[in-house]
């Protein structure tokens, strides 16, 4: 049956996608970018959004484009829930490496995606004359570079990432980019330090899953003694993403406050209150004292600091029944 308004086209569409990252939860082995990620997501942009769309609804309002919010909202919550529905991984020439993306190749499929879907959905709303409960031009235009905003280039300067969309002055992002941008990759200046670790244990997860049998069956403390060049593989591994954890760290510090900075002072000093909290020098240090980097870190060493357990890896893959749409 077809919506007939356009929240229902939405919650429509929303259902669509999460079917469709649920098979790439499980066929891809996803222990990161996962339902957990889409609720954490949800969570720092609906506390963003909060903050910031009383004081944006006032300034548009003066310049009489009068925007409404609750679309805006929408829109936001469907770009949360799609913006990793597609993750696509280079060929990997052995199995027992790192596996990476190409820079802004898994946004752009997920768009193309989610655009196909709206597409057609559109067409069977205006041949049933629902013209009310179809997503507009815009809307489709806020969606796509709202996702596309969330792509990453790595700087070498900072031996990070960061996302360019947000520092484009010729085209300023809408809100709502700016809003998931900060959302999807804010969790140490909004969270804190353990749930910033818990992260890169599961980004390190979703990266590495060759080293995923050799938790479930307990048999990783074994590795040095029985396959001493494969443990070193780990600990070298484990240990670069130790380091991208401080360098990350020391990043998200100083360009979040740029990419505030949008905003107007009061709003500013309200995001960095309410939703910032761990935004400060001493969240560094703590990143700093407590992350192991040092290139005589053990193997056992690491493992305790990314608490890699069969517990973690068995909580990851949830099957969708167990969690909301």
């Amino acid at each position: 049956m077809l919506p007939n308004t356009f929240s229902e086209t939405v919650a429509l569409t929303k259902q669509f996608v999460l079917a469709e990252f649920d098979k790439t939860i499980q066929n891809q082995q996803l222990y990161y970018h996962n339902r957990w990620h889409i609720k954490t997501v949800q969570r720092r942009a609906n506390q963003i959004f909060s903050i910031v769309a009383p004081h944006w609804q006032k300034s548009n309002q003066d310049t009489q484009k009068n925007p409404d919010l609750s679309r805006i909202h929408s829109l936001l919550d469907l770009c949360v829930a799609t913006h990793d529905m597609v993750q696509i991984f280079l060929p990997q020439s052995h199995p027992h490496i790192t596996r990476r993306r190409a820079s802004g190749e898994s946004e752009k499929a997920t768009c193309d995606k989610l655009l196909t879907y709206i597409c057609q959905l559109n067409q069977n709303l205006a041949l049933a004359g629902k013209f009310q409960a179809q997503f507009s031009e815009k809307d489709i235009e806020l969606l796509q570079l709202a996702i596309l905003g969330t792509i990453c280039t790595y700087s070498p300067l900072e031996e990070s990432i960061y996302q360019p969309a947000l520092y484009d002055s010729e085209n300023p992002p809408h809100i709502i980019t700016r809003i998931l941008a900060l959302a999807d990759i804010s969790s140490l200046g909004m969270d804190g330090v353990t749930v910033y670790n818990r992260e890169g244990s599961l980004i390190f997860l979703e990266e590495n899953p060759d080293i995923i049998p050799y938790i479930q069956e307990q048999k990783i403390e074994l590795l040095s003694a029985e396959h001493p060049e494969l443990a070193e593989s780990f600990r070298q591994r484990l240990l670069k993403r130790a380091r991208w954890q401080l360098s990350f760290a020391r990043s998200r510090l100083s360009r979040t406050i740029q990419e505030l900075m949008f905003f107007s002072d009061d709003v500013i000093d309200a995001l960095v209150r309410d939703a910032f909290p761990y935004l400060n020098e001493e969240t560094l240090r703590i990143v700093e004292k407590t992350t192991p980097t040092a290139v005589s870190t053990s193997l056992q060493q690491l493992l305790k600091f990314f608490q890699l357990d069969p517990d973690l890896i068995k909580n990851q893959l949830q099957t969708p029944s167990r969690l909301e749409s």
